[in-house]
């Protein structure tokens, strides 16, 4: 493709994204408004702030982690965010009671979430990077292995607590999408707002990183300090999102890997606004359908996660018959 028609497509592309974003957020804050807009609208614009953040941190965050992986199909949340999330939701219900804990104070909550994942996440990516080629390899296996042994941890507690108790705890283990708090959501924006603007500032240096660690250490880049920082914006995001509205395990592949398929060129200061973008408007448009199209019969999270694992068999079907 010449670099006139990689412009032209990538100009096309943003302005498709960028109609359908505006679009997607007029018809989540106006479609079937009853009763008073000063009531409707704030109530509404609060909900799509929260979508719209969410997105646009697991879209960041999955296209970085895969940058410094240099793999397009593995995610954090499949390295066990997803577990750990459960096994703490788990735990709480055991010990306390699904009453007690709905009862917590929801910024307490929100931080000992947020901060056991983060602990996780640190100990797990930051020693195994900090190893020799071979890190990659250690992540998916042990990811793997720390995710098992949680899942099996919290099916052992959830076989043994009261069945009424079980199931609250498998509300709570869903991803929901209409109960953000706006306390929670003050907190999360500054976050993941100074991650957000973390992230825009390495671009260059992103694009230098995707070429490999060789490569990036020939151009004079200090290879390991810049994974450090990229895998940390990358666990802060992560964490700070999946303790806001819980695992969305799949989501973060499927916008990457669409805006990898939309975008003729690798370059984050392409990729990275274009899988937000696609975040908004799978975040706002889905749950505008399920709203008032399917009248809420079913959760946006188990659209997500259903869409998306098909999307991953694809992607592994396709890389493996190449």
């Amino acid at each position: 493709m010449s670099p006139e028609a990689r412009t032209q497509r990538v100009t096309l592309v943003f302005t498709v994204l960028t109609l359908t974003t505006i679009a997607v957020c007029v018809l989540f804050m106006t479609l079937g408004a009853r009763g008073s807009w000063s009531f409707v609208l704030p109530f509404r614009g609060v909900k799509l702030f929260g979508l719209a953040l969410v997105g646009i941190a697991i879209a960041l965050s999955t296209v970085m982690f895969q940058t410094i992986i240099n793999n397009r199909i593995l995610t954090p949340s499949i390295m066990g965010f997803d577990a750990l999330y459960a096994l703490i939701q788990t735990i709480l219900v055991f010990m306390f009671g699904a009453a007690d804990v709905s009862a917590f104070d929801k910024r307490l909550m929100f931080v000992a979430e947020t901060g056991l994942m983060l602990l996780f996440a640190t100990l797990l990516y930051r020693w195994l990077f900090s190893a020799t080629s071979r890190s990659l390899h250690l992540l998916l296996l042990v990811g793997i292995v720390f995710g098992v042994l949680f899942r099996s941890i919290s099916g052992f507690m959830q076989r043994i607590i009261d069945p009424t108790e079980f199931l609250i705890l498998q509300d709570r283990l869903f991803a929901s999408f209409n109960s953000i708090d706006q306390t929670l959501l003050v907190i999360s924006t500054i976050i993941l707002g100074g991650c957000i603007v973390a992230s825009w500032l390495m671009l260059p240096k992103l694009d230098v990183l995707a070429l490999g660690r060789e490569h990036a250490i020939a151009l004079g880049l200090n290879h390991r300090l810049m994974v450090s920082i990229t895998l940390l914006l990358v666990i802060v995001m992560v964490s700070v999102s999946t303790a806001l509205v819980g695992p969305v395990s799949f989501f973060g592949l499927l916008v990457a890997n669409l805006a990898y398929l939309l975008m003729p060129t690798a370059r984050h200061a392409i990729i990275l606004p274009t899988a937000a973008l696609l975040g908004i408007i799978f975040l706002a448009g889905g749950q505008v359908i399920l709203e008032r199209v399917f009248g809420l019969d079913t959760a946006l999270s188990v659209v997500i996660e259903f869409v998306g694992g098909i999307f991953f068999l694809l992607l592994v079907i396709r890389g493996a018959a190449r």
